[in-house]
């Protein structure tokens, strides 16, 4: 299903093939010979040099995907492979105070936090709180300086770099990144909270952030990831985060993007999930010129499951794509997937989600809604549930909508003494609300209810109204 606001942006996402095909060899040809540049520099145990090498080889043979590809078709990457971006090997956090992070905190919230910049981690912004017994919050680039064997049985074991071109170039690249690791049997009451800051310097720059959150059998853990940029800086950030869910753990997981209007940022998730384990994973994108969240989850064992509820609110020339992908693979597993898209201006946006169940899956319950809210005639988004189902005894369903304000409710609000303009916006602060209640953590909550607000003109009429 689609929904075009309009000639000019239906236009918009398409470029002459011949053009794209040779911006792609090119940035190909260019981040090959910046990985010859940097491996020298980059933390490898042997068995990460050989990984990153079978990474980096996998990449040269497939490039990047162009419009021409099936789940790329409306997403044009040339605005992205035409800018001469850097990896940020060296250098430090210059210019990031503890002060300006502040506004990515959680008001009342006091969690341990890890700060990463431009990919590296800056120890001077962390704050490691007392954590519960054997519990590992660190720099993974530590993690594999000190004990080299520890990472080898996970890392880069469950997003799959022969897959996919960007989760090679961050396997070939990764400097740093967080490991999180809770032992069997160990509950952590405050979440842990993983800032990644972007900035450029003297020139538009990369970061490939690697993360691995592994909980073990009957654990349960809360994780933030906040990925923030100060306008109007260019940035790219790559960013990759493995899940591994022992039987019966319970993670709480969210990705809060906040990079500059002028950020690039793509980002893959993998999940693998033990049997009775529960993971859900909250997603909320409001910046960038060009985002992209892929997100795939397997039950390896039965009674498992996963909740995935997103909110994108891209304007004027954004695009917010999120791709999903959940795999049943094992019986009597549970899935529910909610996302919403809230447009306005001139903005793009992408839903595709895939439901797989296996033949061996029965008594699975599946259920995945994409609802979209189109603000403005030239906004478009394109919105692609899909339920792939080889058992017999399941219950699944899938529903998708895309449309404008319903005018009986302006009507009704404005019968009750609000103004049309503050109608509309309390409506559609209504719509983003449905996502937002999933929190769980009050403080997480009242921040991203902030950030909603902040992002409608009259943001602070609408608060006092409510």
């Amino acid at each position: 299903m689609d929904r075009r606001g309009g000639a000019e942006a239906a236009a918009g996402s398409r470029v002459r093939p011949g053009d794209i095909v040779a911006v792609a060899l090119d940035a190909k040809q260019t981040y090959v010979a910046d990985f010859a540049s940097a491996e020298a520099d980059l933390p490898s145990p042997s068995w990460l040099r050989g990984t990153r090498r079978s990474a980096i080889e996998r990449f040269e043979a497939v490039g990047f995907p162009t419009q021409r590809h099936e789940e790329w078709k409306f997403t044009n990457l040339a605005p992205l492979l035409r800018v001469p971006f850097k990896p940020a090997i060296t250098g430090g956090p210059d210019g990031v105070v503890a002060e300006k992070l502040e506004a990515f905190a959680f008001g009342i919230l006091k969690t341990s936090r890890l700060v990463f910049v431009n990919g590296r981690y800056a120890p001077r912004l962390s704050y490691l709180r007392s954590l519960p017994e054997g519990v590992r919050f660190a720099s993974l680039a530590e993690v594999l300086r000190q004990e080299p064997g520890t990472l080898e049985k996970y890392l880069a074991r469950f997003a799959r770099f022969q897959d996919d071109p960007f989760v090679a170039l961050n396997t070939a690249f990764f400097l740093d990144g967080a490991f999180v690791d809770v032992p069997k049997n160990t509950v952590v009451d405050e979440p842990i909270h993983l800032v990644f800051v972007s900035t450029a310097r003297d020139v538009p720059t990369i970061a490939y952030p690697r993360n691995l959150i592994r909980l073990g059998a009957g654990s349960q853990a809360t994780v933030i990831e906040t990925y923030a940029g100060w306008a109007p800086e260019v940035t790219f950030t790559n960013a990759v985060t493995e899940v591994v869910s022992a039987p019966a753990s319970v993670l709480e997981h969210y990705k809060i993007q906040r990079e500059s209007e002028a950020a690039f940022h793509i980002a893959t998730m993998a999940v693998d999930q033990d049997r009775n384990s529960s993971v859900t994973c909250h997603s909320m994108s409001f910046g960038g010129a060009l985002v992209r969240n892929y997100v795939h989850t397997l039950f390896r064992g039965e009674g498992g499951s996963v909740g995935l509820n997103g909110l994108f609110m891209p304007s004027g020339t954004q695009q917010s794509d999120h791709y999903t992908r959940i795999d049943h693979a094992a019986p009597a597993c549970t899935s529910l997937e909610l996302y919403r898209g809230i447009l306005g201006g001139k903005s793009r946006g992408v839903f595709n989600g895939n439901i797989y169940v296996r033949k061996d899956a029965q008594k699975t319950v599946a259920r995945q809604v994409n609802k979209n809210l189109l603000l403005s005639k030239e906004a478009f988004v394109d919105s692609t549930p899909g339920l792939e189902i080889l058992a017999d005894d399941v219950k699944c369903s899938h529903a998708s909508t895309i449309g404008q304000l319903d005018e009986n409710a302006v009507f009704y609000l404005r019968s009750r003494g609000i103004d049309e303009e503050n109608a509309r916006h309390i409506l559609t602060y209504a719509f983003a609300s449905d996502v937002v209640n999933q929190v769980k953590v009050a403080p997480i909550r009242i921040k991203l209810d902030q950030l909603i607000l902040s992002r409608l003109p009259k943001g602070a009429d609408v608060g006092e109204t409510l």
